[in-house]
């Protein structure tokens, strides 16, 4: 298992702990040892279920418990997860929330269900080489998400979730077709400042996607009123690939600009103070926020800020909150999916597991 560095130490490396391990024995035969728990290795089971699919069941679950019971459980889970003692964390809220994490993840005692993960593609008119970032998520913690890019959109996908948005929902969506603007650094620090900004380009978004819905409105009523197929059946699709064009142009040559001055505005919160001070470019995106156990989901508002190429944040408006992300540069072997549709599939499947 991958575990992110304490948060919120988002530039720390990644930690590695093993969960299982198989012995090959001669004649063919296997014996499967399970290494969770404090007690030493132990009988397991590994099943395969189907193709890029496979569970682990521990045998002796008993090997995990400790003599001082749960309570020991949840302080040394506490230490190894988050690198401090109940008594450091002050905030109920938070407690809650970690309280949360424990009973959920503890209740599977390593009998758990492994699927395949693709990195997703690149191409050379990406904004940064796509991958695993380790983010900030307030008092959840840290989280990984995987940033992957989709023509005029980026997409960062939780690899691993919450009690409000599970693993395999899309945490931020980013318009690369709409670069924002940000003021100077003296007008940056007044959040209505930056609220007025953002909230004129969420309206101007809407107004283009309603226009838009409108035209493929119409266009399809002509088609149906033609007694015959239209002179050029993908006329609206090569519209849509000039404006692609046109929108990766624009993408290509903002990435060529000068950083500016970054400073989060007074009353947005970070977890991490230690954020980059430049930024390269800022685009309009919507971040995914829900109740606890994933209740009344909704995007809203938000700005993504590209600091280098391993280095993003988001601003969440609504919640006045930062949350800072940083590349994950362990090398996963053979995890490149061998198209781009295979790779689309799996981020379809991975969401409609996750609701």
């Amino acid at each position: 298992m991958y575990l992110p560095p304490h948060d919120p130490h988002v530039d720390d490396p990644m930690r590695f702990k093993p969960l299982f391990r198989i012995h090959l024995m001669e004649r063919k035969c296997a014996t499967v040892e399970c290494m969770y728990g404090h007690k030493g290795p132990h009988n397991g089971h590994i099943q395969i279920v189907k193709k890029d699919e496979f569970s682990t069941k521990c045998n002796q679950t008993d090997h995990h418990r400790m003599s001082g019971g749960r309570q020991e459980e949840f302080r040394t889970w506490l230490r190894e997860e988050w690198g401090r003692t109940l008594e450091d964390i002050f905030h109920e809220h938070m407690q809650e929330l970690i309280l949360m994490k424990f009973i959920y993840t503890s209740q599977y005692d390593n009998c758990l269900t492994y699927r395949r993960i693709y990195l997703p593609p690149s191409s050379p008119e990406d904004l940064i080489r796509p991958g695993l970032f380790k983010g900030t998520y307030g008092s959840h913690g840290l989280e990984i998400v995987m940033l992957s890019f989709h023509g005029r959109k980026a997409k960062g996908t939780k690899i691993t979730g919450d009690p409000n948005i599970p693993a395999g929902q899309q945490t931020v969506e980013i318009d690369l077709a709409h670069p924002l603007q940000l003021p100077d650094v003296e007008n940056l620090r007044d959040f209505s400042e930056l609220s007025r900004i953002v909230l004129e380009l969420q309206e101007q978004v809407r107004r283009e996607e309603q226009e838009q819905k409108q035209q493929q409105e119409e266009e399809e009523r002509s088609q149906q009123a033609a007694s015959q197929p239209a002179a050029n059946p993908l006329g609206g699709e090569g519209a849509e690939g000039e404006e692609t064009a046109a929108g990766a142009e624009g993408v290509t040559q903002d990435k060529a600009a000068a950083s500016q001055p970054f400073e989060l505005p007074m009353g947005v919160i970070s977890r991490n103070k230690d954020y980059p001070r430049a930024c390269r470019i800022c685009f309009y995106g919507t971040g995914l926020i829900a109740g606890h156990g994933f209740t009344s989901p909704e995007r809203t508002p938000g700005v993504f800020v590209l600091f280098d190429d391993d280095r993003f944040g988001f601003i969440w408006l609504e919640l006045k909150s930062f949350s800072l992300y940083s590349r994950i540069k362990v090398p996963f072997q053979n995890a490149q999916a061998p198209s781009r549709e295979a790779f689309d599939e799996m981020l379809k499947n991975i969401q409609s597991l996750a609701t």
